[in-house]
């Protein structure tokens, strides 16, 4: 007769059937909290909003606008913005699939394995592209007739591949210390680390400079909507996305638990489409246009700045922002 033997470990219930004695079946059961409900109904909700606001960004800038170096990285962050909410959405399943009913533990870990590492890969894509973006608008506005008469055409395509490739060593670094040596969490934890001093710093000292240029220089002059919309992504970005950085940089991490800096990584993922539509809406203090217009105000600005500048005779002005 075969022997069933259940042992509650609370929270967790932990269920193991023996039909043969070589043979263990593993099934992973989680009753949830009230607060846990909560918070994934309202990771639920952002993250659909989060693949809208996206989606229309990536249809917008993908068929109906001419791109720019602008648009470039905000098309390459919305596609690594989109796919890191899909993933997120996938395991944020996984974990209500095992709420409402028990699966099997390695079919959980195994699914973790897999969608962990994607959720890596695009939150560090993401976290590059806008320093990258930080960075550039930065060098435009500090080093004007460089930008305008040295900048390589095609740069900015070129660094958002290599920023994607960066994105991918910085992964196959982790997994292949996970898969052949002992020191994963360690790793993990540098990495994170790394990440923390760089891309929350460099970006902020960036917006900083260019603050400092457009501001206290001899022209002043009142930053654009490029330069607002950049800022407040950078923000969010600190506020929102490094949380999940920080959490790994000091505790141990398990790919197959969801944690509230899940959350904030979704939330940072879904707010830029919201910061583009209302700091292009925005015209004297009050949003007064469509969804399509204020895409198309906040895009074409550079567009429209770049072919100012090329005009001859112009050589000595400042990049507008």
């Amino acid at each position: 007769m075969d022997e069933t033997i259940t042992t509650d470990l609370s929270p967790t219930c932990l269920t193991t059937t023996y039909p043969e004695p070589e043979e263990f079946y593993y099934f992973w059961c989680e009753k949830p909290s009230d607060d846990i409900l909560i918070s994934t109904g309202v990771f639920a909700c952002t993250s659909v909003c989060g693949l809208v606001g996206n989606a229309v960004v990536l249809w917008f800038l993908g068929f109906h606008m001419k791109h720019n170096h602008f648009t470039i990285y905000v098309l390459n962050l919305a596609i690594a913005d989109f796919s890191l909410l899909l993933i997120l959405l996938a395991k944020f399943m996984l974990y209500f699939i095992s709420w409402v009913s028990c699966i099997e533990e390695y079919e959980l870990e195994l699914a973790s394995a897999i969608l962990f590492p994607l959720f890596l890969f695009c939150y560090f894509a993401g976290m590059y592209l806008l320093t990258a973006m930080s960075v550039e608008r930065c060098l435009a506005v500090w080093f004007p007739v460089w930008y305008r008469c040295h900048r390589p055409k095609h740069l900015s395509g070129i660094l958002c591949g290599v920023l994607w490739a960066l994105a991918v060593v910085s992964i196959l670094l982790l997994i292949l210390n996970c898969a052949f040596t002992a020191i994963c969490a360690e790793v993990f934890k540098v990495l994170n680390i790394v990440h923390i001093a760089l891309f929350a710093s460099i970006p902020l000292l960036s917006n900083l400079a260019l603050f400092i240029k457009l501001r206290c220089g001899s022209q002043r002059r009142h930053p654009g909507k490029l330069y607002v919309a950049v800022l407040l992504s950078v923000l969010f970005l600190v506020v929102l996305g490094f949380p999940f950085s920080v959490e790994g940089s000091i505790s141990d991490f398990y790919p197959n638990r969801f944690y509230i800096s899940f959350l904030l990584t979704s939330l940072n993922s879904s707010i830029n489409p919201v910061i583009y539509f209302l700091v292009g809406s925005c015209r004297q203090h009050r949003f007064q246009c469509s969804l399509k217009d204020a895409f198309r105000r906040l895009f074409e600005e550079e567009a429209t700045s770049e072919e100012r500048n090329q005009e001859p005779g112009d050589a000595v002005m400042e990049t507008s922002v």
